[in-house]
């Protein structure tokens, strides 16, 4: 009875009129973001995020998580159409998505995509409110070491997980760590890699960086690509699926949700990696496997319903233990600390406002998508024809305006703009950003844990060993580690024997 309870106040909280505006512009930037190629949820929510902070926490919450749901709903119409993922978790969506759209059969393809992401989307939202109280029930039994081995095992998968290679994951995330210590020390309250600049005492904020990694960057990347993207010009008909559709993707749809609410809850998992996994998975036991990347609708239907319950599941550990699994949740950690609320198992009880109001409009907001994109389909294709040129100068003014409306100051606009160069070096030369904002983020959790353990052991390491759950976590760690960097030892060796 108590989670009905609570659904009914999450629900006094979500369609409040001030509530149901945020929500319905985050699902609408989100998929409008979608649907434009390059931006991505990651950039929109780095340019946007100073938008919300006067705003209440509350609704600075549900728009921010609008546009990460709703990137994932506009993100397909893209891939299908213009065999460009709008979105990185979009990229499987292209193989049978366009070829569905060559074959004149755009409209049950987008149909099915929006049909299953919002039912994976409602599942996810189950999911969410079934494993996230006892989840915080048990987070409530962390300790320093413990919170310390779950954070150091989250950046391992992270870089382990990520695209490119594994040295490049952890050069990025001890970037991000060394970056996270810069200002006044916690403890001795000395100064930190301020090189006696006055205004780095206070450490460098999330907005400067992720507007520079993600905003800057981006447009500087986008600027080199001078070729638009090709509509395909075709007649969108028949966006309501079939019962031959629907039957050959019912399970297909019921899979990809389990599996991306999981693999959402896992530290580096994400709808990027559990869309692919479901399209391997549905490939695998398809009786037919050669109709995969030849128009299959189950290829559609599966990454997308996996990807869309993934951004469920990726709330499940901020909300609960206070560690994001991903980029974007690191983003959400950031805005939830700049208007004063901790992440974490007090969460739930301290503000369930903030957490029941967040879950209850993600429902509103997956019918508001529904509703959204199966009519709007023939806008946002217009959209899509919008020239590049057009909108990167309103998109530079929005970070700059931006990063100097957190703290008023011009050193920020400047962080901002190095931050872009050094994103768009790191893009070049295919250096990932996302482990270095993590780690950016966890680092003063993975400090001061690892501080605090060390304080209560008097200096000794083995304190990590005595709990179960650091053992296991930093023990798992390490091995992933050394599996990762084992064909790195091996030509070592080969060039040092030959």
């Amino acid at each position: 009875m108590a989670i009905f309870h609570n659904l009914f106040y999450g629900f006094s909280v979500a369609l409040q009129p001030e509530h149901i505006i945020v929500c319905f512009l985050g699902v609408l930037l989100g998929t409008l973001i979608g649907v434009l190629p390059g931006i991505g949820p990651l950039g929109a929510i780095a340019i946007l995020l100073p938008a919300t902070f006067r705003m209440s926490p509350v609704s600075a919450i549900i728009m921010l998580a609008g546009i990460y749901y709703g990137a994932m709903y506009g993100g397909s119409i893209t891939s299908i159409l213009v065999n460009i993922p709008g979105e990185a978790a979009t990229v499987v969506t292209c193989l049978d998505g366009h070829e569905m759209a060559k074959q004149g059969r755009a409209g049950p393809a987008l149909g099915i995509a929006a049909f299953g992401s919002f039912i994976a989307g409602t599942l996810g939202i189950v999911g969410l409110m079934i494993f996230a109280a006892p989840l915080a029930e048990f987070a409530l039994k962390f300790g320093p070491p413990e919170y310390f081995g779950v954070i150091f095992l989250g950046m391992t998968l992270l870089m382990y997980l990520s695209r490119g290679s594994l040295l490049k994951g952890v050069m990025m995330a001890v970037f991000g760590l060394m970056i996270s210590f810069v200002g006044l020390d916690p403890i001795e309250g000395s100064t930190r890699l301020t090189f006696n600049l006055l205004q780095l005492w206070d450490g460098i904020g999330i907005v400067p960086l992720a507007m520079g990694l993600f905003g800057i960057a981006e447009i500087l990347i986008n600027i080199e690509e001078s070729a638009a993207p090709e509509v395909l010009k075709t007649k969108i008909k028949n966006i309501f699926p079939n019962l031959s559709d629907w039957m050959q993707s019912k399970w297909a749809i019921l899979r990809g949700s389990v599996l991306g609410f999981f693999l959402g809850i896992l530290p580096g998992g994400g709808a990027i990696i559990s869309s692919f996994i479901s399209y391997g998975l549905e490939k695998r036991i398809s009786k037919e496997p050669e109709k995969f990347g030849k128009g299959a609708i189950e290829g559609v239907a599966g990454p997308e319903s996996a990807n869309n319950s993934a951004t469920a599941g990726a709330f499940v550990p901020l909300f609960t233990l206070g560690i994001p699994s991903n980029a974007v949740m690191a983003l959400l950690f950031g805005a939830l600390t700049i208007h004063g609320m901790r992440p974490g198992p007090f969460l739930m009880t301290n503000h369930p406002d903030l957490f029941w109001g967040v879950v209850c409009s993600m429902y509103v907001g997956n019918v508001m998508l529904l509703i959204l994109n199966v009519p709007l389909i023939p806008l946002w294709v217009q959209v899509l024809k919008i020239p590049y040129k057009v909108l990167f100068p309103l998109i530079l003014l929005f970070c700059i305006i931006g990063a100097y409306s957190v703290r008023s100051s011009i050193f920020d606009v400047h962080l901002t703009i190095i931050f872009g160069i050094v994103g768009y070096l790191f893009r070049k030369f295919d250096y990932e950003a996302a482990p270095l904002v993590l780690a950016f983020v966890l680092g003063p959790l993975f400090e001061s844990n690892l501080r605090q353990s060390l304080t209560l052991s008097k200096g000794s390491f083995s304190i990590f060993f005595t709990s179960p759950i650091s053992a296991v976590s930093i023990i798992l760690a390490i091995v992933l580690l050394v599996i990762g960097f084992m064909p790195y030892f091996t030509k070592a060796r080969e060039k040092f024997e030959g």
